[in-house]
């Protein structure tokens, strides 16, 4: 007859052999938490307004140079990932140039994306190939193309940047390399449409621009996946685990993983919510669900 055994040891022998195992760096699993029953993110739902974010985007611009900073960047940080990023996985950054300047020219293992929020022009060099760079626009460099930013308008440019950087060190694959020249030279005759995405052209790609008209709301819905909001334009709030976060034009905010999520446009006019998420990497990995309220 096969059951479960069933063997009372004494505690003073389980401490001894615990010590023992410890002192060769073994942990048995049965005293090392249980097993998960569903995701629980470490990560809070946040929200980060634009009118404290643009006077620091200002301040850093007078403070530090792209000769200082490699990219001077706003790393939006979840409060209980401290000094990591927004979300486990990805980050969301605000970048500044300013007129006149440069970001010099380099490639990594992360992809990244930008989500244009200011400027009335500039542009970003992608493997040579030169696309430009204006509000609503998003920009894609894809992991180790070769890419600078440019600002020669006579306004600042302001953006958000996407990558899966935290992903990419979690799995120890990151690698890092610096162009031979601060800038690329531009490619005679290149085809931008790899890289860019006007606002009037918007597509999925892994990133979403969602349309919420006045007065509507969404289903709620929790996914297997994290994902970063930018408020295009518009006004509501999103109720995101039972905390609600009341946004504006060019918000950003942090959903964490299977948190039940729904949006609300409480304004007069349509709200365009861009988002961008990890989840073609849980799709790939067979992780990927999703679950609507009743």
């Amino acid at each position: 007859m096969l059951e479960l055994s069933d063997i009372k040891s004494s505690e003073e022998e389980l401490q001894d052999y615990y010590a023992q195992l410890s002192a060769q760096h073994v942990t048995p699993a049965w005293i090392g938490g249980g097993i998960s029953i569903e995701p629980h993110s470490k990560a809070v739902p946040y929200l980060w307004h634009w009118r404290d974010l643009r006077p620091q985007a200002m301040r850093a611009a007078e403070l530090v140079g792209t000769q200082q900073a490699e990219r001077r960047v706003l790393r939006l940080t979840n409060p209980e990932l401290v000094g990591v990023s927004a979300s486990n996985t990805l980050v969301a950054n605000i970048q500044i140039v300013m007129p006149g300047e440069i970001a010099r020219a380099h490639r990594h293992s992360a992809a990244a994306l930008r989500l244009i929020i200011e400027g009335g022009g500039g542009y970003t060099v992608v493997n040579g190939e030169r696309v430009p760079m204006y509000p609503g626009d998003l920009v894609l460099t894809p992991n180790w193309t070769w890419h600078d930013h440019a600002n020669d308008t006579d306004g600042p440019m302001i953006w958000l940047d996407g990558l899966d950087t935290p992903l990419v060190r979690m799995l120890e694959a990151g690698f890092y390399e610096e162009y031979h020249q601060e800038r690329q030279e531009f490619r005679a005759g290149a085809n931008t449409s790899r890289w860019h995405y006007p606002m009037s052209e918007m597509r999925a790609i892994a990133c979403y621009m969602q349309l919420l008209r006045p007065g509507k709301q969404t289903r709620a819905c929790r996914r297997v996946c994290c994902t970063n909001y930018h408020v295009v334009e518009g006004t509501g709030y999103s109720m995101v685990g039972g905390r609600r976060l009341d946004w504006e034009d060019k918000d950003v905010f942090t959903v964490p993983t299977w948190t039940f999520t729904e949006h609300f446009n409480s304004g007069d006019r349509p709200a365009f919510l861009f988002s961008f998420s990890d989840a073609p990497v849980m799709k790939a990995l067979s992780l990927y669900r999703e679950e609507e309220t009743a």
